[in-house]
Protein backbone atom coordinates (compact mmCIF):
# COMPACT_ATOMS: atom_id res chain seq x y z
CA UNK A 1 0.00 0.00 0.00
CA UNK A 2 2.98 2.51 0.84
CA UNK A 3 4.19 2.04 -2.62
CA UNK A 4 0.80 3.28 -4.00
CA UNK A 5 0.42 6.21 -2.11
CA UNK A 6 4.34 7.24 -2.50
CA UNK A 7 3.70 6.60 -6.61
CA UNK A 8 0.50 8.88 -6.49
CA UNK A 9 2.44 11.43 -4.73
CA UNK A 10 5.26 11.22 -7.41
CA UNK A 11 2.19 11.62 -10.05
CA UNK A 12 0.90 14.89 -8.22
CA UNK A 13 4.81 16.10 -7.93
CA UNK A 14 6.10 15.96 -11.53
CA UNK A 15 3.80 17.85 -13.34
CA UNK A 16 4.47 20.53 -10.74
CA UNK A 17 8.35 19.96 -10.86
CA UNK A 18 8.19 20.15 -14.93
CA UNK A 19 6.18 23.76 -15.19
CA UNK A 20 8.73 25.13 -12.64
CA UNK A 21 11.61 23.92 -14.32
CA UNK A 22 10.41 25.12 -17.55
CA UNK A 23 9.03 28.57 -15.80
CA UNK A 24 12.65 29.32 -14.12
CA UNK A 25 14.66 28.18 -17.45
CA UNK A 26 12.76 30.60 -19.37
CA UNK A 27 13.42 34.03 -16.60
CA UNK A 28 9.58 33.84 -15.85
CA UNK A 29 8.01 33.58 -12.28
CA UNK A 30 5.63 30.45 -13.20
CA UNK A 31 3.09 28.93 -11.58
CA UNK A 32 3.41 27.60 -7.64
CA UNK A 33 4.47 23.60 -7.40
CA UNK A 34 1.12 22.70 -6.91
CA UNK A 35 -1.05 24.52 -9.23
CA UNK A 36 -1.77 21.80 -11.50
CA UNK A 37 -3.28 20.12 -8.45
CA UNK A 38 -5.82 22.89 -8.00
CA UNK A 39 -6.46 23.03 -11.57
CA UNK A 40 -6.98 19.65 -11.38
CA UNK A 41 -9.41 19.85 -8.33
CA UNK A 42 -11.31 22.88 -10.43
CA UNK A 43 -12.06 20.54 -13.67
CA UNK A 44 -13.57 17.53 -11.08
CA UNK A 45 -16.25 20.10 -10.12
CA UNK A 46 -17.38 21.05 -13.31
CA UNK A 47 -20.08 19.39 -14.89
CA UNK A 48 -19.22 17.67 -18.25
CA UNK A 49 -21.12 18.27 -21.41
CA UNK A 50 -21.23 15.93 -24.19
CA UNK A 51 -22.12 15.85 -28.26
CA UNK A 52 -25.37 14.97 -29.28
CA UNK A 53 -23.26 12.55 -31.67
CA UNK A 54 -20.93 11.08 -28.77
CA UNK A 55 -22.14 7.12 -27.76
CA UNK A 56 -21.68 5.78 -24.74
CA UNK A 57 -18.01 4.73 -25.49
CA UNK A 58 -17.02 7.90 -25.34
CA UNK A 59 -18.74 8.80 -21.90
CA UNK A 60 -17.12 5.39 -20.38
CA UNK A 61 -13.54 5.90 -21.67
CA UNK A 62 -11.89 8.06 -19.40
CA UNK A 63 -13.49 6.10 -16.69
CA UNK A 64 -12.20 2.95 -17.87
CA UNK A 65 -9.04 4.21 -19.18
CA UNK A 66 -8.15 5.89 -15.60
CA UNK A 67 -9.10 2.51 -13.80
CA UNK A 68 -6.84 0.64 -16.20
CA UNK A 69 -3.65 2.87 -15.60
CA UNK A 70 -4.56 2.91 -11.41
CA UNK A 71 -4.51 -0.91 -11.65
CA UNK A 72 -1.47 -0.80 -13.88
CA UNK A 73 0.58 1.59 -11.39
CA UNK A 74 -0.17 -0.68 -8.65
CA UNK A 75 1.90 -3.34 -9.82
CA UNK A 76 5.10 -0.93 -9.79
CA UNK A 77 6.60 -1.04 -6.62
CA UNK A 78 8.77 2.14 -4.91
CA UNK A 79 11.51 0.64 -3.11
CA UNK A 80 11.40 -2.91 -1.06
CA UNK A 81 7.57 -2.32 0.57
CA UNK A 82 6.56 -4.31 -2.06
CA UNK A 83 3.54 -3.77 -4.97
CA UNK A 84 0.11 -3.62 -4.18
CA UNK A 85 -0.94 -6.18 -7.45
CA UNK A 86 2.02 -8.44 -7.44
CA UNK A 87 2.08 -12.05 -9.00
CA UNK A 88 4.06 -13.97 -11.81
CA UNK A 89 4.14 -12.53 -15.17
CA UNK A 90 2.56 -8.47 -13.81
CA UNK A 91 4.55 -7.12 -15.97
CA UNK A 92 3.03 -8.17 -19.26
CA UNK A 93 -0.24 -7.36 -17.76
CA UNK A 94 0.89 -4.02 -17.21
CA UNK A 95 1.47 -3.60 -20.87
CA UNK A 96 -1.82 -4.83 -21.90
CA UNK A 97 -3.56 -2.08 -19.22
CA UNK A 98 -2.04 0.65 -19.96
CA UNK A 99 -2.60 -0.61 -24.20
CA UNK A 100 -6.81 -0.69 -22.90
CA UNK A 101 -6.37 2.26 -21.61
CA UNK A 102 -5.08 4.06 -24.88
CA UNK A 103 -7.58 1.84 -27.23
CA UNK A 104 -10.33 3.35 -25.60
CA UNK A 105 -9.40 6.78 -25.22
CA UNK A 106 -9.06 6.12 -28.78
CA UNK A 107 -12.16 4.37 -29.53
CA UNK A 108 -13.66 7.06 -27.76
CA UNK A 109 -12.26 10.03 -29.81
CA UNK A 110 -13.50 8.17 -32.80
CA UNK A 111 -17.17 7.99 -30.99
CA UNK A 112 -17.35 11.47 -31.78
CA UNK A 113 -17.33 11.20 -35.88
CA UNK A 114 -15.26 14.62 -35.69
CA UNK A 115 -12.42 14.51 -38.29
CA UNK A 116 -10.01 16.03 -36.25
CA UNK A 117 -10.28 13.69 -33.32
CA UNK A 118 -9.99 11.13 -35.18
CA UNK A 119 -6.66 12.64 -37.22
CA UNK A 120 -5.24 12.36 -33.34
CA UNK A 121 -6.47 8.59 -32.75
CA UNK A 122 -5.07 7.08 -35.63
CA UNK A 123 -1.99 9.42 -34.80
CA UNK A 124 -1.99 7.85 -31.34
CA UNK A 125 -2.56 4.56 -32.66
CA UNK A 126 0.51 4.85 -34.77
CA UNK A 127 2.88 5.62 -31.94
CA UNK A 128 1.27 3.43 -29.21
CA UNK A 129 1.79 0.27 -32.22
CA UNK A 130 5.87 1.65 -32.32
CA UNK A 131 6.22 1.84 -28.69
CA UNK A 132 5.24 -0.94 -27.19
CA UNK A 133 8.10 -3.15 -28.95
CA UNK A 134 10.64 -1.02 -26.94
CA UNK A 135 8.91 -1.91 -23.70
CA UNK A 136 8.43 -5.53 -24.17
CA UNK A 137 12.41 -5.50 -24.61
CA UNK A 138 12.48 -3.02 -21.52
CA UNK A 139 11.28 -5.34 -19.70
CA UNK A 140 12.14 -8.52 -21.12
CA UNK A 141 15.67 -7.46 -20.35
CA UNK A 142 14.50 -6.37 -16.25
CA UNK A 143 13.31 -10.09 -16.08
CA UNK A 144 16.81 -11.40 -17.89
CA UNK A 145 18.87 -9.72 -15.26
CA UNK A 146 16.40 -10.52 -12.07
CA UNK A 147 14.98 -13.87 -13.46
CA UNK A 148 11.67 -12.53 -12.22
CA UNK A 149 8.06 -11.56 -14.11
CA UNK A 150 7.38 -9.53 -11.43
CA UNK A 151 8.25 -6.09 -10.64
CA UNK A 152 8.17 -6.60 -6.67
CA UNK A 153 10.83 -9.46 -6.94
CA UNK A 154 12.39 -7.94 -10.76
CA UNK A 155 13.84 -4.71 -8.79
CA UNK A 156 14.77 -6.61 -4.89
CA UNK A 157 16.40 -9.53 -7.27
CA UNK A 158 18.84 -7.42 -9.39
CA UNK A 159 22.34 -8.27 -9.09
CA UNK A 160 23.65 -5.36 -6.69
CA UNK A 161 26.85 -3.77 -7.11
CA UNK A 162 28.24 -5.06 -10.13
CA UNK A 163 29.90 -1.72 -12.15
CA UNK A 164 28.82 -3.58 -15.21
CA UNK A 165 25.37 -4.32 -14.64
CA UNK A 166 25.15 -0.20 -13.27
CA UNK A 167 26.44 0.65 -17.04
CA UNK A 168 24.04 -1.40 -18.73
CA UNK A 169 21.06 -0.30 -16.66
CA UNK A 170 21.92 3.23 -17.57
CA UNK A 171 21.10 3.24 -21.05
CA UNK A 172 17.92 1.25 -19.98
CA UNK A 173 16.91 4.34 -17.76
CA UNK A 174 17.41 6.19 -21.11
CA UNK A 175 15.26 4.19 -23.14
CA UNK A 176 12.60 3.90 -20.28
CA UNK A 177 12.53 7.83 -19.96
CA UNK A 178 12.26 8.22 -23.81
CA UNK A 179 9.15 5.50 -23.74
CA UNK A 180 7.45 7.76 -20.91
CA UNK A 181 8.19 10.89 -23.22
CA UNK A 182 6.07 8.99 -25.81
CA UNK A 183 3.21 7.56 -23.62
CA UNK A 184 2.96 11.03 -22.00
CA UNK A 185 2.78 13.17 -25.30
CA UNK A 186 6.06 15.21 -24.25
CA UNK A 187 8.59 17.21 -26.42
CA UNK A 188 9.97 16.23 -28.75
CA UNK A 189 6.67 13.99 -29.40
CA UNK A 190 3.71 16.06 -28.96
CA UNK A 191 3.52 19.06 -27.21
CA UNK A 192 0.83 19.32 -24.81
CA UNK A 193 0.75 23.03 -24.52
CA UNK A 194 -0.04 23.63 -28.28
CA UNK A 195 -3.71 24.75 -29.35
CA UNK A 196 -3.40 23.87 -33.01
CA UNK A 197 -5.48 20.73 -34.40
CA UNK A 198 -3.52 20.06 -37.16
CA UNK A 199 -0.43 19.01 -35.34
CA UNK A 200 -1.82 17.63 -32.38
CA UNK A 201 -1.67 13.98 -30.87
CA UNK A 202 -2.75 13.28 -28.02
CA UNK A 203 -4.31 16.55 -27.14
CA UNK A 204 -6.62 16.98 -30.12
CA UNK A 205 -7.93 13.45 -29.60
CA UNK A 206 -9.47 14.33 -26.11
CA UNK A 207 -10.62 17.88 -27.49
CA UNK A 208 -14.27 17.28 -26.58
CA UNK A 209 -13.50 16.37 -23.63
CA UNK A 210 -14.38 18.68 -20.51
CA UNK A 211 -14.95 19.10 -17.21
CA UNK A 212 -15.04 15.97 -14.97
CA UNK A 213 -13.89 13.66 -17.57
CA UNK A 214 -10.78 15.78 -18.80
CA UNK A 215 -9.85 15.43 -15.46
CA UNK A 216 -10.02 11.77 -15.21
CA UNK A 217 -7.85 12.20 -18.28
CA UNK A 218 -5.31 14.19 -17.26
CA UNK A 219 -4.80 12.40 -13.91
CA UNK A 220 -4.49 8.86 -15.72
CA UNK A 221 -1.67 10.56 -17.78
CA UNK A 222 0.17 12.04 -15.13
CA UNK A 223 -0.48 8.35 -13.19
CA UNK A 224 1.11 6.87 -16.16
CA UNK A 225 4.32 9.13 -16.51
CA UNK A 226 5.18 8.59 -12.74
CA UNK A 227 5.07 4.88 -13.19
CA UNK A 228 7.36 4.95 -16.08
CA UNK A 229 9.32 7.31 -13.67
CA UNK A 230 9.31 4.74 -11.08
CA UNK A 231 10.28 2.52 -13.39
CA UNK A 232 13.35 4.07 -14.67
CA UNK A 233 14.19 4.73 -11.59
CA UNK A 234 14.36 1.68 -9.89
CA UNK A 235 16.18 -0.27 -12.93
CA UNK A 236 18.98 2.05 -12.03
CA UNK A 237 18.57 2.20 -8.30
CA UNK A 238 18.27 -1.47 -7.31
CA UNK A 239 21.78 -1.98 -8.87
CA UNK A 240 23.49 -0.36 -5.84
CA UNK A 241 20.75 -0.24 -3.18
CA UNK A 242 17.11 -0.54 -3.63
CA UNK A 243 14.91 2.54 -1.15
CA UNK A 244 12.18 4.80 -1.54
CA UNK A 245 14.09 7.98 -0.71
CA UNK A 246 16.51 7.26 -3.95
CA UNK A 247 13.61 6.22 -6.32
CA UNK A 248 11.82 9.19 -5.85
CA UNK A 249 15.05 11.83 -5.84
CA UNK A 250 15.34 9.85 -8.71
CA UNK A 251 12.19 10.49 -10.34
CA UNK A 252 12.47 14.23 -9.65
CA UNK A 253 15.59 14.39 -11.64
CA UNK A 254 13.75 13.05 -14.56
CA UNK A 255 10.97 15.71 -14.22
CA UNK A 256 14.01 18.18 -14.33
CA UNK A 257 15.69 16.53 -17.02
CA UNK A 258 11.85 16.87 -19.58
CA UNK A 259 11.13 20.41 -17.82
CA UNK A 260 14.96 21.02 -19.27
CA UNK A 261 14.10 19.12 -22.45
CA UNK A 262 11.00 21.34 -23.16
CA UNK A 263 12.62 24.67 -22.18
CA UNK A 264 15.29 24.25 -24.96
CA UNK A 265 13.78 21.90 -27.99
CA UNK A 266 10.75 21.96 -30.20
CA UNK A 267 8.18 19.95 -30.45
CA UNK A 268 9.92 17.45 -33.88
CA UNK A 269 7.96 17.04 -37.11
CA UNK A 270 5.24 14.31 -36.82
CA UNK A 271 7.39 12.36 -40.08
CA UNK A 272 10.74 12.55 -37.55
CA UNK A 273 8.66 11.00 -35.00
CA UNK A 274 8.36 7.64 -36.03
CA UNK A 275 12.14 7.52 -36.26
CA UNK A 276 12.51 8.64 -32.84
CA UNK A 277 10.33 6.04 -31.55
CA UNK A 278 11.93 3.09 -33.52
CA UNK A 279 15.01 4.34 -31.91
CA UNK A 280 14.04 3.76 -28.27
CA UNK A 281 13.63 0.37 -29.69
CA UNK A 282 16.87 0.08 -31.63
CA UNK A 283 18.39 1.16 -27.65
CA UNK A 284 16.52 -1.36 -26.10
CA UNK A 285 17.58 -4.25 -27.97
CA UNK A 286 21.52 -3.29 -27.49
CA UNK A 287 20.83 -3.15 -24.04
CA UNK A 288 18.71 -6.62 -23.86
CA UNK A 289 22.15 -8.30 -25.85
CA UNK A 290 24.71 -6.32 -24.04
CA UNK A 291 22.74 -7.39 -20.20
CA UNK A 292 22.80 -11.26 -21.70
CA UNK A 293 26.37 -10.95 -22.56
CA UNK A 294 27.00 -9.96 -19.07
CA UNK A 295 25.19 -12.95 -17.46
CA UNK A 296 27.15 -15.05 -19.22
CA UNK A 297 30.27 -13.76 -18.72
CA UNK A 298 31.08 -12.79 -22.28
CA UNK A 299 33.67 -10.76 -23.55
CA UNK A 300 33.81 -9.10 -26.68
CA UNK A 301 37.29 -8.26 -28.29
Amino acid sequence: MLSFVVLIFIALLLPGVINRTRAVLSGRKGVTLWQHVLTLGVSFRKGAVYSPVAGTVFRMAPVIGLGATLTAAAMVPVGPSGALISFGGDVVLFCYLLALGRMMLILGALDTGSSFEGMGASREALYGALVEPALFIVLGTLALVSGHTSFARIFTHMESGSPEMIIAMIPLMYAVTKILIVEAGRIPVDDPRTHLELTMIHEVMVLDYCGFDMGLITLSSWIKTAAFAVIASSALVATFGYGIPLVVLLCIVIGLGIGTIESFMARGRLFDNTTYIVTISAIAFVVFIVAFLILRNIHIG
